[in-house]
């Protein structure tokens, strides 16, 4: 009978290949749960903690091992005392028995899949793993730079402010050791010992020899102890900082949403899950982005994100008021020369007669003038998916915008007509390493 020898310098269990490639495993199978999880319509539900399943299977390290279903063996295990050197005993019938993900009934050590349980943030980490707002960098020649100072070790000079008192009373004690500083408390017990002869009425000379020995002891730690400094100069040490220069990433995110009486219950439903999923992408993702939420009927206002979600306003459809407001909003507070400025639009394209028009007018002549990118995303039934088989059928707000598609290389269009649709529509509109364009 054959035996293996394993001589490898990472044996089993220690192999760094082996591991990594079960990390990326297991790395692929939470991911693809997850998404598995947001196409079976619970995008509600991904920002929670979960509890994900990967199969025993793919954790073990390939190795060679006899088959008990064929082959011979001629030995005897340790231990044994009913068997002897040639005795014939019966193979075990496939499947009678052992352990193997609990199938089947038998003796044997059952193996269980793994169960990860991922945090909330653990599960936001991977769902927008692959996601990031497209160029995230301004491309205006007169923003300012700002810098932020880093740490860079430590100094002997600086300010005050920036002593680092731990360094410094470790460089103070070793000093003071090697140099043999007299403590205090070495001086204090010469000076009791003085204290409590000169208390004495008559001294011998013993003790007269004794005190003015003491007294001269005293005066040559004292001198010493001002000689070698507490804390000297060479001791201090302060905290070095760099300043390191930061691109202007300030960004501001609108999201505007179509709720007019012409958006039924099904497209609401679509259009906010498709913003709750950009909201936990923008949170996520950057810490220093605001959002702005913009709702419209026939008018358009700026709400809060409860609003902006829950409220059951609605009424008529003119979409060129979110854009009037949308633009009114960047010229109050979010100049285009300090801010990057990102868009996302749903709507079901419904829209008043000529207004549409007037959309594309805005956006081709104002706003993309002033965005770096602009998302549109048009809620449609799952009927007329199949009926707009190309992109050049569909609303009149969709044939405006599509001339803005057409012209404008940091706008993008899209579809969305079930819950199945949206994660890929999503990732569609703000994969990575995007190829960037310049602001006309």
């Amino acid at each position: 009978m054959p035996n293996f020898i394993d001589r490898r310098l990472n044996p089993k269990d220690r192999s760094l290949g082996n591991r990594q490639r079960f990390l990326k495993r297991v790395h692929d199978e939470l991911k693809r749960t997850i998404r598995d999880q947001v196409k079976s319509d619970k995008i509600a539900d991904v920002d929670a903690a979960h509890g994900v399943p990967i199969p025993r299977r793919g954790a073990d390290e390939p190795s060679f091992r006899h088959s008990g279903a064929s082959g011979e063996r001629h030995h005897v295990l340790p231990g044994n005392q009913t068997f002897s050197p040639g005795d014939r005993i019966r193979k075990p019938e496939t499947g009678a028995g052992g352990g193997g993900n609990g199938r089947g009934p038998g003796r044997g050590e059952a193996t269980d899949d793994f169960l990860f349980i991922l945090s909330r943030e653990e599960v936001l980490d991977l769902f927008f793993e692959d996601l990031e707002l497209p160029d995230l960098v301004k491309l205006n020649l007169r923003e300012t730079v700002t810098y932020k100072p880093h740490r860079a070790g430590l100094t002997t000079s600086g300010t005050p402010t920036n002593i680092n008192v731990g360094r410094t009373m470790r460089n103070s004690f070793g000093r003071r050791m090697a140099l043999r500083r007299p403590s205090e408390r070495e001086c204090r017990v010469l000076a009791d010992e003085i204290a409590a002869l000169e208390g004495e009425e008559r001294l011998s000379l013993s003790q007269r020899n004794r005190l003015t020995q003491l007294r001269q002891e005293l005066e040559v730690l004292e001198r010493r102890r001002r000689r070698i400094a507490y804390v000297d100069p060479v001791d201090v040490r302060f905290n070095r900082f760099e300043r390191q220069p930061l691109p202007n990433a300030s960004a501001v995110m609108f999201c505007l949403m179509d709720v007019s009486a012409s958006m039924g219950e099904r497209e609401k439903d679509l259009a906010k899950r498709f913003f709750v999923l950009l909201h936990l992408f923008l949170k996520r993702r950057y810490e220093r982005i605001d959002i702005v939420f913009i709702r419209h009927t026939d008018e358009a206002h700026e709400v809060d994100e409860e609003t902006f979600f829950f409220s059951k306003q609605s009424g008529g459809t003119i979409v060129s008021t979110a854009l009037e407001e949308m633009q009114r909003i960047i010229m109050d507070r979010y100049p285009s020369n300090l801010w990057n400025i990102y868009a996302a639009q749903a709507s079901d394209g419904d829209n008043a007669n000529g207004d549409s028009e007037r959309c594309a007018s805005l956006l081709r002549d104002e706003l993309m003038k002033l965005c770096q990118y602009y998302a549109y995303v048009e809620i449609i039934d799952e009927r007329e998916s199949e009926i707009f088989g190309t992109t050049d059928n569909g609303t009149s707000l969709w044939r405006a915008y599509r001339t803005v598609d057409g012209a404008v290389p940091n706008f993008q269009m899209t579809r969305i007509s079930r819950p199945a649709d949206i994660y890929p529509v999503f990732r569609k509109l703000f994969a990575r390493h995007q190829p960037r364009s310049v602001r006309g």
